[in-house]
């Protein structure tokens, strides 16, 4: 099945501008037919998918596109698998990171409300 830029920005919920900047990244490379339009294949739109997905967790365009064209250069996956690995290893260290550092601010947050409860009922005991 093929489709048009239309069809994936629907289906995707992004603009046509966005796939189109996919597509200056080299992430997408679309057919055309015979008068210019784009056309998009299953491989494309199996690409697409893998680019939200990949967008979603975190990863950097560059990274993405390293992933997607470790498969056209391996097509036995593995070289992609390997990086798509270390790429998820870096991710998940940045989340613990992450989860860290909210851990902090909300020992922080809590820290401070209650300093400032205080500070309420010290104020209010006082009007008394």
């Amino acid at each position: 099945m093929n489709y048009t830029i239309s069809q994936l920005a629907e289906e995707f919920e992004l603009t046509t501008r966005t796939i189109r900047y996919y597509e200056e990244l080299n992430l997408l490379i679309p057919r055309r037919n015979e008068s210019g339009r784009r056309v998009y294949s299953r491989k494309e739109y199996a690409r697409l998918k893998l680019i939200l997905r990949g967008k979603r967790y975190g990863f950097s365009l560059e990274e993405i596109k390293e992933m997607i064209h470790l498969f056209d250069r391996d097509r036995s996956g593995k070289a992609q698998l390997e990086r798509t690995i270390e790429f998820g290893n870096q991710k998940i260290e940045e989340v613990v990171d992450r989860i860290k550092e909210l851990e902090t601010m909300k020992q922080d947050l809590v820290k401070l409300r209650d300093d400032f409860v205080r500070r309420l009922e010290h104020l209010e005991r006082e009007e008394k």
